[in-house]
């Protein structure tokens, strides 16, 4: 069945890659990731699918790799590193990207699962600066850096499941967790 273009569709925002990305972050926000389908997408965008594939060729797997890179990429605001500020600086990135994360944590199992370094290339790399330029010696800023993206990514994956309790029969404070755990992260980097 042809659709028929609607009145709006003169009206309408022209299709492009950041809208297409947009629309299908508001459907795995909205209905989960397993919802995601290149006609529900198209539904969304007031399309037939197919227009989508002029702007993502690879199609599905190349709009997965786009949600992970647009959800993920998120660097740290280097310029304001010191020697005396660089573990604010990164308990700030850090409580900003959990935020990110959980906003979108329909895209979380993406993040950990797909084979997509590049989506994570420029965080990684934000933080090593920060480290550098508080003083963190090159070898260890790279481990650093991984260790605090690990954790942040990995304590998002485990609070979106919704766990209320930890196995003791008590209700479990995220943000209290999140920060002892960064806590000690950041304390441990010398």
């Amino acid at each position: 069945m042809v659709r028929q273009p609607s009145i709006n569709a003169r009206h309408r925002t022209p299709l492009s890659t950041e809208r297409i990305i947009e629309a299908a972050l508001r459907i795995v926000d909205g209905q989960g990731l397993a919802r995601l389908t290149m006609r529900r997408l198209g539904d969304a965008l007031e399309v037939e699918a197919m227009a989508i594939y002029h702007h993502l060729p690879r199609g599905k797997e190349q709009l997965l790799d786009c949600l992970v890179d647009h959800v993920a990429s998120s660097p740290a605001a280097a310029d304001g590193a010191s020697p005396s500020t660089w573990r604010d600086v990164l308990r700030a990135w850090a409580g900003d990207y959990r935020e990110r994360l959980l906003a979108h944590a329909g895209v979380v199992p993406l993040l950990v699962t797909r084979r997509n370094p590049a989506a994570l290339t420029t965080t990684v790399a934000s933080l090593q600066e920060v480290l550098r330029r508080g003083g963190v010696p090159e070898d260890k800023a790279a481990a650093a850096a991984h260790t605090l993206l690990g954790y942040v990514i990995g304590h998002v994956a485990l609070e979106a499941r919704g766990t209320r309790e930890d196995g003791a029969d008590r209700t479990v404070d995220w943000d209290a967790r999140f920060a002892s755990g960064l806590g000690i992260i950041l304390g441990g980097i010398t």
